[in-house]
């Protein structure tokens, strides 16, 4: 028996995920969120399940992430990938591991392109892919590092090849929808469907989108797995 929750912060229009194997008792986050350290571990404690094992898609620009707080609290382990720039992290992720909580099984696959360290996560019929792929559109790819034919590259590679009815799960939605499949964006997508490399490459230099807001502050704190804690003698 497993749990799955699709949690939403307000604010930077951020999922995050909640995994669960009630078997063992043992969870998984993905992305989560500075603040909403409260409502996570609420959640997990009315389902009695211990955190084991926190996961960040990459080192995102519009959010500070809650991972260093969350290990703190619970002494969970950090996943992120090895090109993060973060040593904070317990587990420096390659992209072709597979992590196992309780009797669940998490693939990782290495889906670089919206930055260099983006990593997606396959959990039975769900894709967490962070901001690689997301509901009808893709991650920018003029910030951190960005590489357009990359993150084409990836999508092709990783994604496309997955089961049609595989679940697309992303980082963000911006309109509040929740949940995708893999037929439906390979179809559909505005910025891939039916586009060459090369026309993927030009729309995505076209683009022309403000800096997040929290940029400066949220990528330093992200490559020390969040909000640094503060300890006191």
């Amino acid at each position: 028996m497993s749990l799955f929750r699709q949690l939403f912060d307000e604010t930077s229009s951020t999922y995050t995920y909640v995994l669960g194997d009630a078997v063992s008792g043992e969870a998984v986050l993905i992305d989560p969120v500075l603040g909403q350290e409260n409502l996570y571990l609420s959640l997990l404690d009315e389902q009695h399940l211990r955190l084991v094992l926190v996961l960040e898609t990459h080192v995102h620009a519009d959010h500070v992430t809650g991972a260093a707080r969350l290990r703190e609290a619970t002494g969970a382990r950090i996943g992120i990938s090895a090109s993060a720039g973060a040593p904070c992290a317990d587990w420096q992720l390659l992209g072709h591991e597979t992590l196992d909580f309780g009797g669940e099984h998490i693939q990782v696959l290495a889906t670089p392109g919206h930055t260099p360290d983006c990593l997606s996560y396959l959990w039975r019929d769900r894709l967490f892919c962070g901001d690689a792929l997301l509901i009808g559109g893709c991650g920018r790819t003029d910030l951190q590092g960005g590489d357009a034919g990359a993150l084409y590259d990836s999508i092709l590679r990783e994604i496309w090849p997955l089961p049609d009815e595989t679940l697309v799960y992303p980082a963000h939605d911006y309109q509040h929808r929740h949940v995708s499949c893999v037929s439906q964006e390979r179809e559909t997508n505005a910025r891939l469907a039916g586009r060459s490399r090369d026309e993927f490459i030009a729309a995505m230099n076209q683009l022309e989108l403000a800096q997040p807001k929290m940029a400066g502050q949220a990528i330093p704190a992200n490559r020390q797995c969040g909000e640094p804690i503060v300890r006191t003698a």
